[in-house]
């Protein structure tokens, strides 16, 4: 299971990818439960913290997390069901943008709903460091990435950087 990455070109298959909004996990089967594990067993090969549908061409409501302090986590159909009025801005990075971080502000506490692997319906509260995975991941399933949450000049600055980066890859 190969993670996909952000290009920033309009035509470009994997950014219309990341930028769709994802389906509902009808049955949650042995296959769910098979990619399920490829992701988490990806999201660790990639030295990350959490992995959507999306990042690996999925565009399924699932996604993984493995927040320091944690165990991995796997959240198929997941619905967010309350945030907290309190903010805080800390930095985050995505596996599909590369070397890019940024500051971005997010409740520091939120409820969700979803449904494990096994098919069993469960509530979650988490704060801290799990909850704002949980809605970088849950943000992707919507086709939302990390950077759509910054000031435009941020972003584009970033979005500069990361074509440098492309460039220089590409020259080998």
């Amino acid at each position: 299971m190969e993670i996909i990455t952000l290009e920033n070109k309009a035509d470009s298959r994997n950014d219309q990818v990341l930028r769709e909004k994802t389906k509902t996990i009808k049955d949650i089967n042995d296959e769910i439960r098979k990619t399920a594990q490829e992701m988490v067993d990806a999201m660790r090969r990639g030295r990350g913290v959490g992995l959507a549908g999306p990042q690996v061409g999925l565009l399924k409501r699932i996604f993984v997390t493995h927040a320091e302090g944690d165990k991995p986590r796997i959240f198929i159909n997941p619905s967010i069901v309350w945030t907290s009025q309190e903010q805080g801005a800390h930095e985050e990075g995505c596996l599909s943008i590369p070397g890019l971080w940024a500051d971005v502000k997010r409740p520091e506490r939120i409820t969700i709903q979803a449904w494990n692997e096994k098919g069993r319906a469960f509530t979650l509260e988490a704060s801290g460091m799990l909850a704002r995975v949980i809605q970088h991941e849950y943000d992707h399933l919507e086709g939302i990435l990390f950077i759509d949450r910054i000031d435009e000049a941020r972003r584009e600055k970033l979005l500069d950087k990361l074509g440098k980066q492309e460039k220089r890859k590409r020259a080998g």
